[in-house]
C-alpha cells in the first residue's frame, strides 16, 4: 500500500462519493473509479457498499480506513522531523484558521513568518470552528486558531487558551429592551437575557462558534426556542442590520468594533452568572508530532496575542 493509495481510500471514506473525492484529490473520476477496483480486487473483498445515500465502507473498508489514518499521520510527522533536521530550511505547516481571526491574525503573523523562514510552507485553510475540529480529528491540519467549544472535555483535541473576549446584547439605538437595563460594573449597563424572550433575533447560523454560544446563552435564560427573525453567516452584516433596527443580536465585544457603522446601537454586558464569553485558542491533535516550524509559528501567535489585546 502507498501513501496515495492510503490517501485515495481515505478520502473516498470521508467524502462518501467517487466524484466528491476525484475533485478533492484532483484527478478524474474514472480513475479514482478504476484505482477502488482494482485494490478491491487486489485484497479480494469490497470495501465500499454502494447505497443511495453514497459510498458506505463495508467492515474490511473500515478498518482499511483506520489504519490508513494512523499510517498517513506517521508520514506526516516523519516529514515534520526530517524539516526539522533541515533546520527548517524547508518544511511545510498546515494550519486552520476563522474568517475573522485570519484576518487579524495572519496579518500580523504571517508576514514576518514567511521573512524568517521563506522555505516553510504554510497552507492555510479557512472554516468554521465546527470544520476545523473536524479536519484536526482527521489529521488534516497540524493546529487551528479558533475559538474553544466550551465543553472541550471529550475532544481529540486539545486548546491552549490565549484570551478571554465577553459576549454583549447588541440592540438598536432606544430599543424598549433598555428600559430591563440595570447599572453594570463595566461600561456597559447590564441587560439580563431573560428579557430577550420573544424579541426577534439576528443569528449566525449553526456551526460557527458564535451561534453555537449564543444558543447555550440564550437556553440558559429558559429561552429554547428563540424568535429568529434571520440568519447569516456574517457577524458584520448582522451587526448592521441591527443598528438599522431589524433584530437584537449577540455578539463578542471584539466583534463589534466595526467601523463602517453608520450609528451605534445599544450595548448592554450580560450577567456574570450566565458565563458569556469566549476564548481564542491553539487547537492541535492530540499526542500529533509538533514540528519545529509549528512551535515557531504559535510562538509567533502567542506573542503576537501577549503584545496586542485586538484579538
Amino acid at each position: 500500500m502507498t501513501e496515495k493509495e492510503l490517501n485515495y481510500i481515505k478520502t473516498i471514506t470521508e467524502e462518501k462519493s467517487i466524484s466528491r473525492a476525484a475533485k478533492r484529490l484532483f484527478i478524474s473520476q474514472p480513475s479514482l473509479s478504476q484505482f477502488v477496483k482494482r485494490i478491491e480486487t487486489e485484497l479480494g473483498t469490497e470495501l465500499f457498499n454502494r447505497t443511495p445515500a453514497g459510498l458506505i465502507p463495508t467492515y474490511a473498508g473500515e478498518q482499511y480506513y483506520r489504519t490508513a489514518v494512523r499510517i498517513l499521520a506517521l508520514y506526516e510527522d516523519l516529514e515534520r522531523e526530517i524539516s526539522d533536521i533541515n533546520n527548517l530550511k524547508t518544511g511545510k505547516i498546515r494550519l486552520g484558521i476563522t474568517s475573522h481571526l485570519g484576518t487579524s491574525v495572519l496579518t500580523r503573523v504571517l508576514p514576518r513568518f514567511h521573512r524568517q523562514f521563506p522555505g516553510v510552507e504554510c497552507s492555510v485553510t479557512e472554516d468554521t470552528s465546527d470544520g476545523l475540529e473536524e479536519r484536526l480529528s482527521r489529521r488534516e491540519l497540524d493546529f487551528a486558531i479558533m475559538h474553544a467549544p466550551k465543553d472541550s472535555s471529550c475532544s481529540g483535541i486539545s486548546y491552549e487558551l490565549l484570551s478571554r473576549d465577553p459576549f454583549l446584547v447588541v440592540a438598536p439605538h432606544g430599543h424598549p429592551v433598555g428600559r430591563f437595563a440595570r447599572p453594570g460594573k463595566g461600561e456597559y449597563p447590564e441587560l439580563d437575557l431573560d428579557h430577550l424572550k420573544d424579541q426577534p433575533l439576528l443569528m449566525v447560523q449553526k456551526g460557527q462558534r458564535i451561534r453555537q454560544i449564543t444558543d447555550a446563552l440564550l437556553a440558559k435564560a429558559g429561552i429554547v426556542h428563540p424568535e429568529i427573525l434571520l440568519t447569516l453567516k456574517s457577524f458584520e452584516t448582522i451587526q448592521l442590520l441591527c443598528t438599522e433596527g431589524m433584530g437584537i443580536t449577540l455578539l463578542p465585544k471584539q466583534y463589534t468594533a466595526l467601523p463602517s457603522l453608520s450609528a451605534r446601537p445599544d450595548y448592554y454586558s450580560i450577567p456574570e452568572s450566565y458565563g458569556a464569553f469566549w476564548e481564542l485558542c491553539i487547537a492541535v491533535p492530540k499526542d500529533a508530532y509538533e514540528s519545529r516550524a509549528a512551535k515557531q509559528f504559535l510562538d509567533a501567535v502567542r506573542r503576537a496575542c501577549r503584545e496586542d489585546a485586538l484579538f
